[in-house]
């Protein structure tokens, strides 16, 4: 925006100065035009004539001057924004990859969360109620995660190993047992790799 405002500021800078340069030329050709015609017949009249015509154009000369000085400016703030217009269209062509990129993955990520939903659903119908309710209230006091799987010998939920006397009550329950972890107080998964 500032690149274009220079340009426009450049421009009228511009515009108002090859009309200054006009209005002289102008002035300038009519006093020829006055001097060849003969109708100024004063010597005196006809030097000062000569003078103004003379002095005209040496102005004409620095106005010209200061035309080209804001052309050049302006041709160098035209690139500019030539220049930054690339880059916006660049970044924007960026920004709308990244914004439909996201978009398919947000679109994916809803599609697994409705089918996860529809998962647990069926889970969730076949397990006994106070567990389930165990779970949940285990789930929202740990971040979202109310079991955790025993690991070799190992609570995946805290990371913390199990001491001889846990593992010895874990290889001792039975599989219907629910056992929780006595750091974390998740519920423990035993699979085969619980390493007991």
């Amino acid at each position: 925006m500032a690149a274009q405002t220079e340009e426009s500021d450049c421009a009228r800078e511009q515009t108002k100065a090859e009309q200054d340069v006009d209005q002289v030329r102008q002035r300038a050709a009519r006093d020829q035009q006055r001097l060849d015609s003969g109708a100024v017949t004063s010597p005196k009249d006809l030097e000062n004539l000569q003078k103004e015509i003379t002095s005209l154009a040496k102005r004409q000369g620095d106005l010209e001057d200061v035309v080209l000085e804001v052309m050049e400016r302006r041709e160098s703030a035209q690139e500019r924004v030539a220049e930054l217009t690339e880059r916006v269209s660049s970044v924007q062509s960026k920004i709308d990859d990244a914004t439909g990129r996201r978009d398919a993955a947000q679109q994916e990520l809803d599609r697994e969360a409705a089918t996860v939903t529809k998962e647990r659903e069926v889970v969730a119908a076949s397990i006994p109620a106070d567990l389930l309710k165990l779970y949940d209230k285990l789930r929202a006091q740990q971040g979202g995660v109310g079991a955790a799987k025993l690991y070799q010998r190992r609570c995946e939920g805290c990371r913390l190993e199990l001491n001889i006397t846990e593992v010895n009550e874990v290889k001792a329950a039975s599989p219907d047992t629910v056992l929780r972890c006595e750091n974390c107080r998740r519920i423990l998964v035993r699979t085969a790799e619980s390493g007991l």
